[in-house]
């Protein structure tokens, strides 16, 4: 079974991330012998993926001298599958498909390092890997052994960039957990985070996770009293019963008639006052149990460093630019069930419907990019056509080859 597993998680997530860069470069001539774009030059993804495989290929060079081959394998294991695979892959699928030259030496730098990484301990893959990736050569094992580029290494990017992927697995969460698809559009989240670095790491990133999960807008807060959540108090009954004893009903009736601002106050300043049978007490944070409840309208969820408020109201506009991403699912699906080329251009004809004519209407340009094509053609009746199957619809819609 552990055996299966590897196989899956790690060597099948390196091949399949090995065939995409192989597709795309032989659509676009990428040899490896181009010259070289400076990392300076390369955008902030690239310049992270290399920074990360620096430090990489140091920590698994300090493993392998203190013969830790466990410790060495992991590391690689999670850099190819949540680092290389899971994200600078899919942030970039674009690039690989337009042939952007620092992209594909990009990936094929981290391809041909993580081949000579795990040479001593995967060898065979290992060396089939390094085969491919160089036409010609002999073997892995007579490679060099990667060496670590201090001068590419950024330590506040990797750090950044892994509050962006924590904060992007957050609302994808949070999507999951109200089923609304990544394809569906939302206005916003709100992030309330104090820290200025961080805070500055996350601007320097936002892009990236608003496209990661659909949003249109990130929200920064200076605290959490800002979030869209109700507060409410309840009494911690195994502390305040030994304060008050048979006082504890009217003590517990006081605390959770506390407001959620009365709260915010209260967990700012770390004690509240209040009055009992006309005696001041001091609450403080031991005494109670503070509960979050979600708004109508919003998600709020708490992992770790970040608290996120996803924004799940859907409106007109988001609607209708969700629809028309579905459609593009559809349709590129449809593609590759006909065996059309990922170059292939075509012609589109779909029938009117009332769920998607504003979405065709409104998004025509981007989804004619996004399958390439070059007519997308509205009618009452389509000839020959195919059942494209929706969430409650069905739509006929013919595609031809230009």
């Amino acid at each position: 079974e552990g055996v299966k597993e590897t196989s899956g998680k790690f060597f099948g997530t390196l091949y399949n991330t090995y065939s995409l860069f192989a597709m795309y470069a032989n659509v676009n001539g990428f040899t490896g012998e181009e010259a070289e774009v400076p990392v300076a030059e390369r955008p902030l993804t690239d310049k992270w993926v290399l920074s990360a495989l620096s430090t990489l290929i140091k920590e698994v060079t300090d493993a392998f001298d203190d013969y830790e081959p466990k410790k060495a394998g992991r590391a690689i294991q999670d850099f190819v599958n949540d680092k290389l695979s899971n994200w600078y892959v899919r942030l970039n699928r674009s690039r690989f498909w337009n042939g952007d030259l620092a992209a594909n030496q990009t990936l094929y730098t981290c391809l041909d390092a993580v081949s000579r990484l795990m040479a001593p301990i995967a060898p065979f893959f290992a060396d089939q890997l390094y085969l491919d990736l160089h036409e010609g050569a002999s073997s892995v094992h007579l490679a060099k052994f990667p060496v670590a580029d201090a001068s590419v290494v950024d330590t506040e990017l990797e750090t950044a960039m892994d509050y962006a992927m924590n904060i992007t697995s957050i609302v994808l969460a949070l999507r999951k957990k109200v089923n609304i698809k990544v394809r569906q559009p939302l206005q916003k989240v709100i992030l309330p985070i104090m820290d200025k670095e961080i805070r500055n790491g996350i601007i320097s990133l936002q892009d990236i996770i608003k496209n990661e999960t659909n949003i249109k807008e990130i929200d920064f807060v200076d605290d959490s009293s800002k979030m869209p959540v109700v507060k409410k108090a309840k009494c911690n009954f195994r502390v305040m019963g030994k304060k008050y004893g048979k006082q504890m009903k009217a003590v517990a009736a006081l605390v959770e008639a506390l407001g959620t601002e009365q709260i915010n106050a209260f967990e700012a300043q770390g004690q509240i006052e209040l009055e009992l049978e006309g005696t001041p007490i001091t609450v403080v944070p031991e005494d109670v149990n503070i509960l979050c409840e979600d708004i109508p309208g919003w998600q709020v969820a708490n992992e770790g460093l970040f608290t996120v408020a996803l924004d799940v109201q859907i409106d007109d506009a988001l609607l209708r630019e969700g629809m028309a991403r579905e459609f593009v699912n559809r349709i590129q699906n449809l593609r590759k069930n006909s065996g059309f080329d990922i170059t292939d251009r075509i012609h589109i004809t779909v029938a009117h419907s009332s769920q998607l004519d504003a979405s065709i209407e409104s998004f025509k340009e981007y989804i004619c990019g996004q399958v390439l094509a070059t007519e997308l053609n509205v009618v009452d009746q389509v000839e020959n056509g195919v059942e494209l199957e929706f969430d409650d619809f069905t739509l006929p819609v013919h595609i031809v080859k230009e």
